[in-house]
């Protein structure tokens, strides 16, 4: 319908009437979401650049090597966090459940090599063990956060702590390396000098967790109950049950890193995954997912992953003191949701 020369005067009264300072508050905010997320692509490429200047080593072959192989270790276990966290949810618990799993896995290998099993059937069992483990407390956090209406951060940093200590009760909080040795040779395998094995399975994951997200009414349901959860279970969304699932595949997800971190090592270690949560975490949030739910891609998390992992690796190989990389990490997850919340005001002016 058109709109008649009345009408068209009063809107462009309106918009004449409109103080300036509102009127470009209202285009920086056009600007803003025209933006988006594309800014942590800049951030990452400047990052790249002043590390690769600082020390040219961290741009050859092996700075590649180390960076990627670390990146997926904190990528599997931000997978997992990326859907709890557009469900407006929080899982403590990844970080612990990456070495517990891990350890929970060599523990049964051990026991089927002792009882002269073959290879295979041993490697199999330890990745059943990986997946039912990390699953199964995954939907224990569901369980008690969607039925018992107990808070994400509550429950999943109780778990966190029984998950810590049932790592050190499997073996005296002693590593494991009784494991086949297959698994070390896998998890450094390298394709064509440039493509770690870990990487192309971390790969894998993401790019069924993206389908999975865009493309099922799964994935749609995870963002309707980030986006409102009241409003999604008066549509007939089942939230509990999809709660549980998304806290499941959480669940998963650390158990597949600690797959792969053991693998990598070719033992398994109480140690592992305990400096992977504040990673983890900063990886989604400077991926752009809200922290309140609703908005989050797997795309964002793979770039807030490779400016965590850059940072870190990069540090390293320019001999700058460990102690900085949490410093860096904690100074880029203020200025992601600084930015985040300014994005919102801008949008709502």
């Amino acid at each position: 319908m058109k709109s008649s020369p009345t009408e068209a005067v009063i809107v462009g009264k309106s918009d004449l009437d409109t103080p300036a300072s509102v009127r470009d508050l209202s285009r920086l905010g056009t600007l803003a979401d025209g933006i988006g997320g594309f800014w942590t692509v800049g951030v990452l490429i400047v990052i790249i650049i002043a590390l690769g200047i600082a020390n040219s080593n961290f741009l050859s072959q092996a700075g590649w090597l180390a960076t990627s192989v670390y990146a997926t270790e904190v990528l599997v276990i931000a997978l997992g966090q990326t859907l709890v966290v557009i469900t407006a949810g929080i899982d403590l618990s990844l970080a612990g459940l990456l070495g517990f799993a891990a350890m929970s896995s060599a523990w049964v290998m051990r026991a089927a090599m002792s009882a002269h099993w073959q290879v295979l059937p041993t490697m199999l069992l330890g990745a059943v063990v990986v997946v039912l483990v990390g699953t199964g407390v995954g939907v224990v956090n569901g369980f008690l956060i969607a039925k018992l209406k107990l808070a994400p951060f509550i429950v999943t940093l109780g778990m966190l702590g029984i998950v810590t200590g049932g790592t050190l009760l499997l073996n005296g909080g002693r590593e494991i390396v009784e494991i086949p040795n297959q698994w070390s040779v896998l998890g450094n395998t390298v394709y064509g000098g440039w493509l770690p094995f870990p990487v192309m399975v971390a790969a894998a994951l993401c790019i069924i967790t993206a389908v999975m997200l865009s493309q099922t009414r799964f994935g749609r349901h995870i963002y309707a109950i980030g986006s409102n959860l009241e409003a999604a279970r008066r549509t007939g969304i089942n939230v509990d049950r999809t709660l549980i699932s998304v806290y499941g595949l959480a669940g998963l997800s650390a158990g597949c890193a600690g797959l792969l971190v053991m693998s990598r090592f070719g033992i398994a270690h109480p140690s592992f995954g305990a400096n992977d949560l504040l990673p983890s975490i900063a990886a989604v949030v400077i991926g752009g997912a809200s922290l309140f739910g609703g908005r989050g891609t797997v795309l964002g998390t793979i770039v807030g992953t490779a400016i965590i992992s850059v940072l870190v690796t990069g540090l390293v190989a320019a001999n700058v003191q460990p102690y900085w990389q949490s410093v860096a990490v904690g100074v880029i997850i203020i200025t992601a949701v600084y930015i985040d919340q300014f994005r919102l005001t801008l949008r709502q002016r």
